[in-house]
């Protein structure tokens, strides 16, 4: 054999032991490729899988480790007391603004309509009724979105992201400053966002966390200015849209969608127009044209609304700094309900200086928390617009408010900006 047929022969020899080699190779690399990316039946969190599930990626981290561990058997319960299958194979929310409520709703596998699971309170809120339309308004959003971030490290504990601002929210909102990082989250404070209490937002978090798991990829949460079928709160969100035609119609498509699923219990079908609008579809043979039910005591003729700021000579500082994004929002001494209660004392406290006929007025006021905690700077924003001297009587009567514990940023404190809503009406339409 010549040099060079051995030279050849051994180049052959080489070129076929390293094609079966490659091969090899390259048939043990797709064999660990399929089998990794392949799940196994069910959640994923039995011995044979071969791949990290969300639950597991979830429970590798402290704080929803312990929620499970604190809140799967409790769940696990309540489902099975509601006759429902655990886990949830998909979730709903829903928020109400002025009623202060967030609604979970389940579906299983094989079931066309949701169910109601539970329904949290909401404990502090910003803003108003109304969209949010600009980076520091204060304002929760109003619309459709879904959770597109599971944060486990939240400063608020533990925490849900939506989606904000959606294609809508882009197109109708500051085309620079939107705004962002809304979530639904724990510790029961607010910068815009929806807070629930720490043991709530286990759940919720639980519960989102399995959904996922079991392939609920958008998990839809709805947020609407209030419940439409509630005669007080529909009176109230009525009353800010008299002179707002804008805010009506926008709050009239959030009906539509509202009154489809109150009907179906299916979610409705929301698209988004080139001028930023939702279209609902197969809403016409909704709930929304039902004639709501007013309450006979309330006078035909109702005040005007109008934004009009009266400051009387009172408690009155010029405030060098008032911080926008805080770690901690103020707190009222004794809490959300303690206020409730001196901001109806504050209403009727008035009754004496009330005319005759005095319609019920919703009055949104808005005042700084200083850094010291004393709330000075109280104006009206909205309300009592044809009754200059209730307005001046109720900022004088609001300037009794006792001190707050101040709002924290890096752990001092600073000025904050609050805005509240509340009712003054007569004595007679005051329910204990």
């Amino acid at each position: 054999m010549t040099d060079t047929i051995k030279k050849r022969f051994v180049f052959f020899v080489r070129s076929k032991i390293l094609t079966r080699y490659l091969s090899l190779c390259l048939g043990l690399l797709f064999i660990s490729s399929t089998g990794f990316a392949q799940p196994s039946p069910g959640l994923g969190s039995g011995p044979s899988a071969s791949y990290l599930s969300f639950v597991d990626y979830q429970r590798s981290f402290p704080r929803p480790q312990e929620a499970m561990q604190r809140k799967l058997d409790t769940l696990k319960k309540q489902f099975a007391a509601k006759k429902l299958t655990w886990p949830a194979r998909a979730i709903y929310i829903r928020s109400f603004k002025y009623d202060s409520q967030l609604e979970v709703w389940v579906k299983e596998e094989k079931a066309t309509t949701y169910s109601l699971f539970k329904t949290y309170p909401v404990c502090a809120l910003a803003g108003s009724l109304g969209p949010k339309r600009v980076q520091g308004d204060y304002q929760v959003p109003e619309g459709f979105y879904y959770i597109n971030e599971f944060n486990p490290y939240s400063n608020y504990y533990l925490s849900l992201g939506l989606n904000y601002p959606n294609a809508s929210d882009r197109i109708l909102s500051d085309s620079i400053k939107p705004g962002g990082d809304i979530y639904i989250h724990g510790s029961c404070v607010t910068v815009g966002c929806i807070p629930i209490t720490d043991q709530q937002i286990d759940e919720l978090y639980v519960l989102a966390t399995f959904a996922k798991d079991a392939g609920q990829d958008f998990i839809p949460v709805h947020i609407f200015p209030c419940r439409f079928d509630v005669l007080k709160s529909k009176e109230y969100l009525n009353d800010l849209c008299k002179d707002d035609p804008a805010l009506k119609q926008f709050s009239d498509k959030l009906a539509e969608a509202y009154y489809y699923f109150q009907r179906t219990q299916q979610l409705p079908i929301v698209m988004i127009t080139e001028d930023g609008s939702y279209h609902v579809n197969d809403a016409s043979s909704g709930s929304l044209n039902k004639p709501i039910a007013i309450s006979a005591a309330i006078p035909n003729k109702e005040i005007k609304q109008s934004i009009v700021k009266v400051v009387p000579s009172g408690r009155i500082r010029t405030v060098a700094k008032v911080v926008e994004v805080v770690d901690q929002w103020p707190q009222y001494p004794g809490g959300t309900s303690s206020l409730n209660k001196f901001l109806d004392d504050a209403g009727r406290s008035l009754q004496s200086i009330l005319p005759p006929g005095f319609p019920k007025s919703n009055v949104s006021i808005e005042f700084i928390v200083d850094r010291d905690g004393t709330p000075v700077n109280f104006k009206v924003l909205r309300g009592l617009a044809d009754f200059p001297q209730i307005q001046t009587a109720l900022i004088e009567k609001l300037e009794s408010m006792p001190v707050w514990k101040p709002a924290l940023l890096n752990n001092i404190p600073v000025a904050k900006k609050i805005t509240q809503l509340f009712t003054i009406q007569t004595n007679s339409s005051y329910v204990n």
